[in-house]
């Protein structure tokens, strides 16, 4: 029973750093089924409602919330408990009427963000590749995968997505004067302009220059712009720079 425990749950301590929680407060905590995220970047559902939103004073009363289809994840009604949510998830509330965004912090940790609009994300495109029938799939960074007609877009790109159908709004693309906001490094959690994209011709990872919004410049890996928008940001982002 020890061992199955073990895999199911993850002592506080041992939590990773993106996880807003604080290690002495509980021995254990919920770890997140392996899904769409990767451990270290999401969350399980227990622990957004029992930690972080205070929905629940305990696992039981969270596991009771989720099982009852009061949770939905990017438009879904999620029942699983251990689901894992992550960077530009949906979460909404329908009973409260509240919807947030998974967001991080300058600290690089996991944070929900208040929105008002519950029907689109944003997602990154992180490979994509040729199909039967020449059409084009794209695949994202939460997991999910779009099938194009046309090979229009570039690893890099955003997605405006609509939820829970999976439609392209639009697409915001990688480029000087996009709007991206920093997601690992020092800069983490930062927003600003891309001033210029560099190529390194050798095995080195391309680069990136940023301006925020104090005209400060800072260079940055490309792999860590997401874009936000095309001159400003299309979303809610009022709390991430805190």
């Amino acid at each position: 029973m020890a061992k199955m425990g073990s895999r199911k749950h993850l002592k506080t301590y041992k939590a990773p750093k993106t996880w807003p929680i604080h290690p002495k407060e509980d021995t254990w905590t919920v770890k997140p089924s392996a899904g769409s995220h990767s451990i270290e970047n999401s969350l399980s559902l227990t622990l957004v409602i029992r930690d972080i939103l205070k929905l629940a004073d305990n696992s039981r009363e969270a596991k009771r919330i989720i099982n009852s289809g009061n949770v939905l994840v990017d438009g879904r009604v999620i029942k699983d408990y251990k689901f894992p949510v992550g960077f530009m998830d949906i979460i909404e509330i329908p009973k409260t009427g509240e919807v947030y965004r998974v967001l991080l912090d300058k600290k690089g940790r996991l944070q929900l963000n208040q929105i008002e609009e519950n029907d689109s994300k944003l997602c990154k495109i992180v490979n994509k590749s040729t199909i039967k029938g020449g059409k084009i799939q794209v695949n994202l960074h939460d997991g999910k995968n779009v099938i194009i007609d046309e090979n229009d877009y570039n690893v890099g790109d955003v997605i405006n997505l609509k939820v829970p159908d999976h439609e392209i709004n639009e697409v915001f693309e990688l480029k000087e004067g996009a709007c991206v906001l920093i997601t690992g490094g020092k800069h983490t959690g930062e927003l600003g302009t891309v001033s210029e994209i560099i190529v390194n011709e050798s095995s080195n990872p391309n680069t990136i220059i940023i301006e925020n919004s104090a005209k400060d410049e800072f260079l940055t890996l490309k792999d860590y712009a997401f874009v936000v928008g095309d001159n400003e940001p299309a979303i809610s982002l009022l709390e991430v720079n805190k």
